[in-house]
């Protein structure tokens, strides 16, 4: 599948696959300089590009796994969402959970980018839910194992 990116500014790189079986592209800051986020705070981190999604899909901006374990960077929304009809710049709300500050520099990997496919639901409203074995129970329902 063919997906039209545009570079919004010079500084931007176009998301790269780490390995063959790799389901996100990642994302690299296009910031002019360096990035500072104090312990628990968030920065919006620019990529200096803006992505043409094809209707029914959707682009999901995921936490790199080695970002987020050593150095306790990830996105503060947990997965940013990026809708079929936007065309602004992809930035990531990168969220430090970590006691430390970090720095971010220009060109660093700060998240990946999924394509996916998704479902358009017709929500109908309705007085009954047909019955399932588990019903209602929620949270923690199904036990720990």
């Amino acid at each position: 599948m063919k997906v039209r990116i545009k570079r919004l500014n010079e500084r931007a790189v176009l998301p790269e696959y780490g390995s063959k079986g790799a389901a996100g592209g990642d994302l690299r800051s296009a910031e002019e300089g360096e990035v500072k986020i104090l312990p628990h705070h968030t920065a919006m981190i620019g990529t200096g590009l803006a992505v043409e999604i094809p209707e029914g899909y959707v682009g999901l901006v995921y936490a790199r796994s080695g970002l987020a374990s050593k150095r306790d960077l990830a996105p503060a929304n947990k997965v940013g969402v990026i809708d079929s009809d936007y065309r602004g710049e992809i930035k990531v709300a990168l969220h430090n959970h970590g006691e430390k500050e970090q720095v971010v520099e220009r060109g660093e990997r700060i998240a990946q980018l999924v394509i996916a496919p998704y479902v358009f639901a017709d929500y109908e409203e309705a007085d009954d839910l047909g019955d399932t074995e588990r019903g209602e129970g929620g949270f923690g329902s199904t036990g720990r194992k």
